[in-house]
């Protein structure tokens, strides 16, 4: 669907502080504090905003340091436009952006929750344990058992 008749937008670009928290939690995804989400909006390295008759129901943004390393974060779409290929073509809009952009000897990361890893092997993304490493993180949230951090839902 991508002709005059398709609802759906594309654009370059990230979403207000509101927006972004709202996508996040109607998608399921974790809820991020005001503050730290106006910090981290502007150092988008690349992000796209996904709307349905002008209304925001999804986004992707990847962050990184511009040359050796990027993340793909906070991949999500609203449940009631998922099994659309929304997410397909999100993900395939911040895919071309690397390669038109990044370094080829960057490297790209993300974390898959669930049944979302196979949308990003469509994309050529691989679990890190089949070359003898193992992706970790750690949340910053004062709790000693780390939390999901939950950046990627299916689409």
């Amino acid at each position: 669907m991508n002709g005059d008749d398709d609802p759906y937008e594309l654009s370059v670009g990230v979403p207000s502080v509101e927006v972004f928290r709202r996508l996040r939690t109607d998608a399921g995804l974790s809820d991020k504090a005001p503050e730290a989400v106006a910090v981290a909006l502007p150092n988008t390295w690349h992000g796209v905003v996904l709307r349905y008759q002008g209304e925001p129901i999804g986004m992707g943004r990847i962050i990184g340091d511009g040359g050796t390393a990027f993340q793909v974060v906070d991949m999500c779409v609203h449940p009631a436009h998922q099994g659309r290929g929304l997410g397909k073509r999100i993900m395939a809009a911040l895919t071309e952006e690397l390669e038109r952009r990044a370094p080829a000897t960057a490297y790209v990361s993300l974390i898959a929750d669930g049944p979302a890893r196979f949308l990003y092997e469509k994309f050529g993304f691989a679990d890190t344990a089949a070359h003898d490493s193992i992706g970790m993180y750690r949340a910053m949230d004062g709790d000693s058992a780390p939390q999901s951090p939950t950046p990627g839902r299916p689409c």
